[in-house]
């Protein structure tokens, strides 16, 4: 039919070694990324949105790695801020120390951990800048 869902998504992206070590990206995260680009709210995706996200995944996916100094395969807490700040968006201490802990094991973020929050980050962001005319104000509030 033309459409993707979680399931098939999360096959095409393993398939194609997207997360490393030909490990499956966690399914929710699958269903998040399905959702971001999602504007008919059929929980697929479409051929012009799959393209969307691979481009994004992509720039994540080298992000990540630039991030990654150590090539551990995870980056930490400070590894994390200094990616979410290059990446445009001011957060709080406290958004920053809830978003770590929500998407670390141990502290450390895989990077299918930090797609999630990437996807996470963007939908929260985007609702905040669609009710607030101030977009350069700290998101003390998240």
């Amino acid at each position: 039919d033309g459409q993707i869902d979680a399931e098939e998504l999360q096959r095409c992206l393993t398939q194609a070694n997207f997360s490393g070590g030909y490990k499956p990206f966690n399914l929710e995260t699958c269903r998040l990324m399905i959702s971001m680009l999602d504007r008919d709210m059929s929980c697929t995706m479409g051929f012009n949105e799959f393209k969307e996200l691979w481009s994004i995944l992509h720039a994540w996916k080298q992000h990540f790695m630039s991030m990654d100094r150590d090539r551990s395969g995870t980056i930490d807490h400070t590894e994390m801020q200094q990616a979410v700040a290059s990446m445009g968006y001011r957060l709080s201490p406290q958004a920053m120390t809830a978003i770590v802990k929500r998407c670390s094991t141990q502290g450390k973020i895989t990077f299918d951990d930090y797609v999630a929050c990437c996807v996470k980050i963007r939908a929260l962001t985007g609702m905040y800048v669609s009710f607030c005319l101030c977009k350069s104000e700290v998101f003390t509030n998240l």
